[in-house]
């Protein structure tokens, strides 16, 4: 399975969306060099309330482009970074993919799959009802999470738009994604 990096997109600053850039570097065990949300331990506001020790799982936001054309069929219109993700893909399913898949990007990132983002109301404030399209239920009332994924860095190096990603499947039974 493989797919392409359409946008890759960080800030340094807070801030919901994140501006496009012409290449993002990966740092191993950090994240994105100069993103907010890079670092050993989770740099999310929400998360550093709860307990500022815990894992930073949430890295690496990547997002499926396809997700822009199915919200852009109800009215919405967004462009690659602006939901704040790090990485935007286009020809890979990425909510299907189980916790631990590898991702390898251009010549030598490598991503693992940690969990689904699980989006929030800043959804909302950036376009209003933005999140009733990532966020639903399906029809056994189980929550769906459409807003992209979250990994961490395994090995680093330079991704830019154009690069190929590489799905690399784990061995053994595969677990499904959960948010993160």
């Amino acid at each position: 399975m493989s797919g392409r990096v359409t946008a890759v997109s960080s800030n340094g600053e807070y801030s919901f969306t994140k501006p496009n850039r012409d290449s993002v570097r990966l740092l191993a065990g950090l994240g994105v060099e100069g993103d907010v949300h890079a670092g050993v331990t989770v740099k999310h506001r929400s998360r550093v309330a709860q307990d500022p020790t815990q894992p930073n799982l949430r890295q690496v936001h990547l997002i499926h482009e396809e997700l822009f054309d199915e919200v852009g069929e109800e009215g919405f219109r967004v462009a690659p970074g602006e939901l704040g993700e790090n990485v935007t893909t286009r020809g890979i399913d990425l909510l299907g993919l189980p916790v631990g898949a590898l991702l390898r990007i251009g010549d030598s990132a490598v991503l693992e799959v940690t969990g689904l983002r699980n989006p929030c109301l800043q959804i909302d404030n950036f376009q209003d009802g933005l999140l009733k399209q990532v966020v639903g239920r399906d029809e056994t009332g189980n929550v769906v999470r459409k807003a992209g994924i979250m990994s961490v860095v395994r090995e680093g190096g330079v991704v830019r738009p154009g690069d190929t990603v590489e799905v690399e499947l784990p061995s053994g039974p595969h677990r499904p994604l959960d948010r993160v």
